[in-house]
């Protein structure tokens, strides 16, 4: 895990803007350095990432947990027993262990069990399902939606929706947050989340969510206390009526508060907003002409930082998914250094 200490020093150009976007991606530009997290690989494909704590209380569970030496790359990795050939039973098998870890106490992450599962997968397949607390000791890529609510007020002009989180929720509470937002769970698609979410946390009725429009996503890669956060976010954006007001249905929202775009901007640096959906906030901004590469001096920097190739990252491949796979790839702890200093040294030389 990173620490304070291995932070680079403060450039006194690097604007707000910048520090705020290294926030939310500490992992990505410091973690891979230190060399403590293995691939975690199921099925033979690397789906995330374990840091040496979380190994050491896996050592005790060798019956579903192979901790190994690669043939390719200079790092152990850890793989899911591979004589467990399907999703259910690879989900079965490690929701017993992490189970066992939740009635012990051992991790902090397990304190938010939702009995709510996130799909592990390979670029093309579901290999297992995990409460959604757990995946961060695993590195595991997360996927969730979250949709601006917007209004061209007549006198304020563009201004935002954001809600601020119930102070009883398991994580960020009291925190404020994007007008709807919510991680895709088993059994849902993105737009499917992204309309019933729409409906719990802020009651929009079918007539205005029918006006919901694509805006991409963003990926970012967080570190916390609870483990690592490989995100992408898919973003709607969704202008609403001057005279709509959000009104919370499953009690996980306190408040709601419409603030200027200028103003909102200004919000994403507090220390009460919740660190992971300012980049949603920021990708906003951006899109619609509140920051611009003339009053933001990090503008391609912090557009990066919005977009951290995520699947780039996670590209170990075991013997068993073919040799030409095997050549061409390596454990994503070693690739990523080069990746990272790559792509300063590209901004640095004026070519991104």
């Amino acid at each position: 895990m990173t620490t304070a200490s291995d932070e680079p020093a403060a450039d006194p150009k690097m604007s707000r803007l910048l520090k705020l976007a290294q926030k939310f991606n500490c992992f990505y530009l410091n973690g891979f350095m230190k060399g403590d997290c293995r691939p975690f690989v199921v099925d033979g494909h690397q789906v995330g990432l374990v840091s040496q704590n979380v190994i050491e209380q896996l050592l005790k569970h060798p019956e579903v947990f192979h901790i190994r030496a690669p043939e390719h790359g200079k790092q152990n990795i850890v793989e899911l027993n591979p004589a467990f050939r399907d999703y259910s039973t690879r989900s079965q098998q490690v929701d017993r262990i992490l189970r066992e870890f939740r009635e012990q106490g051992m991790f902090v992450a397990l304190k938010g069990w939702r009995d709510e599962c996130y799909d592990v997968k390979s670029s093309a397949d579901s290999l297992l399902k995990m409460d959604r607390s757990a995946t961060c000791l695993f590195g595991v890529r997360n996927y969730g939606v979250e949709i601006n609510g917007y209004v061209r007020h007549p006198t304020k002009g563009l201004c935002i929706w954001l809600q601020q989180r119930s102070d009883t929720k398991q994580t960020w509470p009291g925190k404020w947050d994007n007008m709807v937002s919510g991680g895709l769970a088993v059994g849902y698609g993105v737009l499917e989340t992204a309309i019933k979410e729409a409906a719990e946390e802020a009651s929009i009725p079918g007539h205005l969510i029918k006006n919901l429009v694509s805006a991409g996503c963003v990926s970012f890669f967080f570190e916390s206390e609870r483990g690592l956060f490989p995100n992408t976010e898919f973003v709607y954006d969704l202008e609403l009526p001057e005279d709509f007001v959000p009104d919370n249905s499953d009690g996980e929202v306190q408040n709601f508060q419409l603030l200027p775009a200028h103003e909102c901007l200004e919000r994403v640096f507090m220390p009460d907003f919740k660190t992971t959906s300012c980049p949603v906030v920021i990708d906003f901004l951006i899109r619609h002409g509140i920051i611009t590469p003339e009053n933001e001096s990090n503008f391609t920097q912090v557009i990066e930082l919005l977009h951290v190739p995520l699947q780039s990252l996670y590209t170990y491949r075991t013997p068993n998914n073919g040799a030409a796979a095997n050549n061409a790839t390596v454990a994503a702890t070693t690739n990523a250094p080069d990746l990272i200093s790559s792509n300063k040294n590209s901004i640095e030389n004026g070519k991104l």
